[in-house]
């Protein structure tokens, strides 16, 4: 594990585990362009990603798959921090539970950070839930691990237009190529707000077959 990375051991995680745990849903909420402000229990997207850990864990711990949600230490993307957290938080994951695969789950910034973390050897293929990808964002860590993507066509805070064109440039461009399936949640904004049993049953069917 990375010992030297500073951060907040145990206290990062709401950590769900399954009774005979075979794999790990890691999920990872959203965020801001930029903030220094502490994430914490009052943070509205720490929030929401809890919401959706407790509604999905009962059917993943049905298929032995355990939940972990991290909490980065700061808001923002500040040029990607989350990145560090993330990887550090699948270091904790093999110190805790050995090689066992993992489900990288994101929302907005949440599934921006699993693309840049897709080539840890214990991941096995990323869930993005209004995804906050960019031109510049890499496909070449995916390599050959799949990804399924969500989308509202409302959304204004993230474009789905966005997402399925990084869905086409890893289908082209990672080596090998990256598997895709996209989502069209249906004329709902980014927040997940409206059609909560949607995007919890894209959540778990994604992380469920990733993991079969």
């Amino acid at each position: 594990m990375t010992a030297t990375l500073p951060f907040l051991g145990d206290a990062a995680f709401t950590r769900l585990d399954a009774p005979d745990q075979r794999a790990v849903a890691l999920l990872l909420h959203g965020g801001k362009q930029a903030s220094t402000q502490p994430v914490d229990g009052r943070s509205a997207s720490w929030r929401r990603m809890a919401a959706m850990q407790r509604a999905i864990t009962p059917d993943l711990h049905d298929a032995g798959i355990g939940t972990w949600l991290l909490r980065y230490r700061v808001r923002g993307w500040n040029g990607g921090r989350p990145v560090d957290d993330a990887r550090w938080a699948l270091d904790v994951v093999r110190h805790h539970l050995g090689n066992v695969p993992v489900v990288l789950l994101g929302h907005s910034m949440g599934a921006r950070t699993a693309v840049h973390v897709a080539d840890d050897p214990s991941v096995v293929g990323v869930v993005a839930l209004a995804p906050w990808w960019l031109p510049e964002d890499p496909v070449d860590r995916l390599q050959d691990k799949p990804v399924v993507a969500a989308h509202g066509r409302t959304d204004k805070i993230t474009s789905a237009r966005q997402t399925r064109a990084f869905l086409r440039r890893a289908e082209a461009s990672a080596h090998p190529p990256s598997s895709t399936s996209f989502h069209d949640i249906g004329r709902v904004g980014h927040y997940m707000f409206r059609r909560v049993p949607a995007w919890n049953a894209v959540a778990t069917d994604a992380v469920r077959s990733l993991l079969t």
